[in-house]
């Protein structure tokens, strides 16, 4: 059915750009757009140059092969046959296996505050079926057996992963399908482009005209107000905050999302949303989670220790504390308190 579906996406797809090729002018002063929904979001992409038609439908497609790739749930996908081998060897795409080396790394550099082994506490609490649930904690500490990431073996394009664990990329696909629908932009030819998948900003050059993009991070504490405005040219913008996804529990607690695999729970630490600007799309997507459970100093500290990425962290007292490398590009617009956090210059 999955195969089915993705020939009907495709020849779809192909009609549309041979009609919007054969009824409009290309021009590079015009835009086109394109929308779909894939990988549980809504997402947009907007190209001016003369191929960005062409461009358009090859980024849909690769997105659409991507979802196909990576889906956790799919039992035809990459993911779910290595997370169901039973403990056994499973071959899989050298794009896969990329993805994941990329996500194991981080997940090493940040002492394991990105897990992309934490699928199944995840699912328990109910964030993958939104059959909301608070686990007794024995559950959670059975499951939090199985989600050492470091007992993932990768090899080329061979992985193994023990039976019982899971692996899931949720914290990494979007930004690295950013990336490469960037690519897909850039080898037609398009010099400016935007593409938004979800949360997930990524610029293609500047604006036609030469400025930067605009782009606004929400306001964590009010869903009707955004909370800052980055000027940015070729870099992606990425956010993860505990108003996406969560719930009430009967306690009158809210929980979050975003779970810190150290102790099972959705992360609570004091911040609300963590915002990652960088080139690459993957690192702000898994950064954006890892600091998200690392809290504001974890945060901080890992920021000054490692190049590549700046940040803006919203805290749950209302106050911004935004990197020096976006100081002057980031206009804060709701009137919350802002810090700018600097490097510390150590003596060489």
């Amino acid at each position: 059915m999955k195969k089915l579906l993705f020939t009907v996406i495709a020849a779809l797809l192909l009609v549309l750009t041979s009609c919007s090729e054969n009824t409009a002018a290309s021009t590079e002063n015009e835009a086109s757009s394109r929308d779909l929904f894939a990988m549980d979001t809504f997402m947009t992409m907007k190209a001016w140059g003369t191929d960005r038609e062409s461009a358009l439908s090859e980024a849909a497609l690769k997105i659409t092969e991507l979802e196909a790739m990576l889906s956790v749930t799919d039992e035809n996908s990459e993911i779910y046959r290595a997370g169901h081998s039973e403990g056994k060897k499973t071959e899989i795409s050298p794009e896969t296996a990329g993805i994941i080396s990329f996500a194991l790394d981080i997940s090493e550099k940040t002492s394991g505050a990105l897990n992309p082994m934490i699928y199944p506490v995840l699912r328990e609490w109910g964030f993958t079926t939104g059959e909301y649930r608070i686990p007794d904690s024995k559950t959670i500490e059975t499951l939090l057996k199985n989600t050492d990431y470091r007992k993932v073996r990768l090899s080329g394009n061979s992985i193994q992963i023990p039976d019982g664990m899971l692996i899931d990329l949720g914290a990494a696909a979007k930004g690295y399908t950013s990336d490469a629908v960037s690519e897909i932009m850039r080898k037609h030819g398009i010099e400016s482009a935007v593409i938004s998948l979800g949360g997930n900003v990524q610029t293609v050059g500047s604006k036609p005209d030469g400025s930067d993009w605009k782009v606004s991070v929400r306001d964590p504490f009010d869903e009707s107000s955004q909370m800052c405005i980055i000027s940015v040219s070729d870099k992606a913008v990425v956010t993860s905050g505990n108003y996406e996804r969560f719930f009430t529990g009967e306690d009158g607690r809210r929980y979050c999302h975003i779970i810190n695999p150290a102790d099972g729970y959705p992360a609570d630490n004091g911040l609300a949303s963590v915002t990652i600007v960088s080139e690459s799309g993957i690192l702000c997507d898994c950064l954006s989670t890892a600091m998200f459970v690392k809290g504001k100093k974890g945060a901080s500290e890992y920021w000054q220790q490692n190049e590549g990425f700046e940040m803006i962290m919203a805290d749950s007292r209302g106050e911004i504390t935004i990197t020096e490398g976006l100081e002057n590009c980031t206009e804060v617009i709701n009137g919350m308190k802002t810090n700018i956090l600097k490097k510390v210059q150590t003596e060489s």
